[in-house]
C-alpha cells in the first residue's frame, strides 16, 4: 500500500511540476514582451526558435509583410526586436543609444572565455572604445593605402594558384581554398607580419577549420542553449564541449603566432604590422587581451565574409558569361589584354567593377543577420518605447532586398548602383557598430575582381546554384556560404598571364618579402586527428548527438 502511494505521489509530482513550470514560464514570457510592438509569440518555452531554425533572415523578411518593418519575436523567453527595412534601419540605428552587444552563453561564456571576443561581438565598455580606436587607426583610408603592396602580393598569388591548380584552364577546381589562403595570408600579414603562401600548410587547414567552427557558434539561431537555459544542465553537453575544443585550438595558434612575433621583435627581424606597432607604441593603452581582440577581428572578418563573398561571385560568373563580357569591356577602358594583373594602386577607378562589387555584396549578403545590438537607453520608434537592454537584430538581408529602394531586388544587376550610386547598402551593418574594415574589404574585393575577370574566363563545370537562398550550404550558420562547386578558370592570354606573374614575383624578390609563418603544428595536427575520430564515431552513432 505504501509503495503504491509513493508511486502515485511521484507520478503526480512528475506531472504537476512541468505544468507549473510551463504556466510560470508563459507568464514570464508574456511579461517580457515589449508593449504595443506586434510579432509572433511562437511555442511555449522555445518561442519562435522552431520557426527560424533554417534561413532565419528570409523567414524574418517574410514575417515583415504581416507584422510590419519592425516587430518582435521571442527566442525562448527573450524578446528580440527585428528591423527589416532600409527606412526603419535608418531611423533606429542612427540612434546613439544602440552601442552595445548582448552576451550569449555559448559564444561569450564558453567559447570566448580565454582568448576573448572580437570587437564586433564585445559589449560596450571602455575597453571596447580603446579597441575600436586602435582598429580604426589601422583601417582608415591612409592605412588601407599603405596595405596596397600586400593586396598586390596576395591577389597575385590567388591568380597564380587558379592558373596552376587549374592546369591552365584544363582542370576544374574548387576556388574556395585559394580564396581562403588569400584572406588568411592578408590577415596574418597585417596582424603579425608573416605570410601564408600555401594552402598545403597544416596551419592553414587548422585555422580555416577552427574559424569556420567558431563562426557557427556565433550564429544567433544555432545555439538553443543560449535561449533555453534548461539545456545547459545536460551533463553530456556535446555542444559546449565542441565550443571548448574550438576555443582551445584557437588559443594555441594565437599564442604561437604571438610568440613567433615576440621572437622576431627581440631579434630585430620583424616587419611592421598592427601587433608590433601597438607593442612599440608607448602611448598605447591596449593590454594583450585587447590586442588579441583586434587580431581576432581581422582574422574572423576576412575568413567569414570576404572568403565567402568571393566564392559566391566565382560561382555566379560560371553561370553568367554576360556579366563577364560586360565587365571585361569596362576593364579594357583602363587596361589592355597585355595587363592581366592590372595596377594594384588602382583605387577603384573602374565604375562598373565598383558597381559589381556593391551588387555582389548586396545580392549575396554574407552576414544576413548583422551581429545583434543592445540599446543602453530607452529609444522610441513610431510611438513604441523599446526599453533599455533590448536585443535588436538588423536584418541586413531584408534591407538589401527592400522593394521600396529597388524595383527588382531579387535580380543580380550591377547597373543599379550606376543608376543610384548613393543607394544604401547594409552588408557591413549600420550605425556605431558597423564593420570598421569596410574600406579594406572593398579595396580587396575590387582588386580581386579586376584581376580575376581580366585574367580568366570562368566556365561552368559543375551545376552551380547561385540563388542566395537555394544555394546556401548551411542555412543555420551565421555566414551564408555557397555549396561546394568546381569551375574552369581559362586564361584569356595564357602566355601573357604567365609572364606577368613571373615578372611580378621577380620584382617582389628584388624588393624583399615578408617571412612565412613558421608556427609548428604537431599539437594542432593531433587535435585535428582526435576531432576527425570523434566525428567519425558520431556518424556511426557511437557518440550520442
Amino acid at each position: 500500500m505504501l509503495i503504491t502511494h509513493t508511486i502515485a505521489t511521484t507520478l503526480v509530482i512528475a506531472v504537476i511540476i512541468p505544468i507549473i513550470y510551463l504556466i510560470t514560464n508563459e507568464f514570464i514570457r508574456s511579461q517580457a514582451r515589449i508593449p504595443k510592438l506586434p510579432g509572433p509569440r511562437g511555442l511555449p518555452v522555445i518561442g519562435n526558435l522552431w520557426d527560424i531554425r533554417t534561413n532565419a533572415a528570409e523567414t524574418y523578411r517574410q514575417w515583415a509583410r504581416k507584422y510590419g518593418d519592425v516587430y518582435q519575436i521571442q527566442l525562448g523567453n527573450i524578446p528580440v526586436v527585428l528591423v527589416n527595412s532600409a527606412s526603419a534601419a535608418k531611423k533606429i540605428f542612427s540612434n546613439q543609444a544602440i552601442t552595445s552587444r548582448p552576451e550569449f552563453y555559448t559564444f561569450h561564456k564558453v567559447l570566448s572565455n580565454t582568448a576573448g571576443t572580437t570587437i564586433g561581438t564585445s559589449p560596450y565598455s571602455d575597453s571596447l572604445k580603446r579597441r575600436r580606436k586602435g582598429a580604426a587607426s589601422a583601417l582608415n583610408r591612409p592605412s588601407v593605402q599603405s596595405y596596397v603592396e600586400h593586396l598586390d602580393v596576395e591577389t597575385r598569388d590567388f591568380i597564380k594558384e587558379l592558373l596552376e591548380y587549374g592546369k591552365g584552364g584544363e582542370r576544374p577546381v574548387d576556388p574556395m581554398p585559394m580564396i581562403q589562403r588569400l584572406s588568411l595570408s592578408l590577415a596574418l600579414t597585417l596582424n603579425w607580419g608573416v605570410r601564408m603562401d600555401s594552402q598545403k600548410s597544416d596551419l592553414f587547414h587548422e585555422i580555416t577549420h577552427v574559424e569556420e567552427e567558431i563562426s557557427r557558434f556565433r550564429s544567433t539561431t544555432g545555439n538553443l542553449q543560449d535561449y533555453v537555459p534548461l539545456l545547459r544542465m545536460n551533463p553530456i553537453n556535446l555542444h559546449s564541449a565542441k565550443a571548448r575544443d574550438a576555443r582551445d585550438r584557437r588559443s594555441r595558434y594565437l599564442d604561437d603566432l604571438n610568440a613567433e612575433l615576440d621572437g622576431r621583435m627581440a631579434a630585430g627581424k620583424y616587419s611592421p604590422c598592427i601587433q608590433a606597432n601597438v607593442i612599440n607604441d608607448k602611448d598605447a593603452k591596449l593590454n594583450q587581451e585587447e590586442l588579441t581582440s583586434i587580431s581576432l577581428t581581422m582574422l574572423s572578418g576576412g575568413l567569414d565574409t570576404i572568403t565567402t563573398q568571393v566564392a559566391w561571385f566565382c560561382g555566379l560568373l560560371a553561370n553568367r558569361p554576360d556579366i563577364q563580357d560586360k565587365a571585361l569591356k569596362e576593364i579594357r577602358k583602363f587596361y589592355s589584354d597585355k595587363q592581366p594583373l592590372c595596377d594594384p594602386k588602382d583605387d577603384q577607378q573602374c565604375a562598373y567593377i565598383v558597381a559589381l562589387v556593391r551588387e555582389s555584396l548586396r545580392y549575396f549578403t554574407v552576414l544576413r543577420l548583422a551581429l545583434p545590438k543592445v540599446n543602453i537607453k530607452d529609444i522610441v520608434y513610431n510611438n513604441v518605447v523599446i526599453p533599455k537592454g533590448s536585443i535588436i537584430f538588423l536584418n541586413s538581408w531584408a534591407c538589401n532586398m527592400d522593394d521600396k529602394i529597388w524595383s527588382d531586388p531579387e535580380v543580380f544587376r550591377p547597373e543599379r548602383f550606376l543608376e543610384q550610386p548613393d543607394a544604401p547598402m547594409f552588408s557591413y551593418g549600420m550605425g556605431y557598430r558597423m564593420c570598421a574594415g569596410s574600406l579594406l574589404a572593398n579595396r580587396e574585393v575590387y582588386l580581386t575582381y579586376m584581376r580575376l575577370l581580366n585574367s580568366f574566363r570562368v566556365q561552368k563545370h559543375d551545376e552551380v546554384e547561385t540563388d542566395p537562398i537555394k544555394g546556401n550550404a548551411d542555412p543555420t550558420s551565421l555566414v551564408a556560404m555557397p555549396k561546394p562547386y568546381r569551375a574552369l578558370f581559362v586564361p584569356r592570354e595564357p602566355e601573357v598571364l604567365d609572364s606577368a606573374i613571373k615578372e611580378s614575383r621577380t620584382a617582389e624578390e628584388v624588393h624583399g618579402r615578408l617571412p612565412m609563418t613558421s608556427v609548428k603544428t604537431k599539437s594542432l595536427l593531433m587535435l585535428t586527428v582526435v576531432c576527425m575520430i570523434a566525428d567519425c564515431c558520431k556518424s556511426q552513432s557511437i557518440i550520442p548527438s
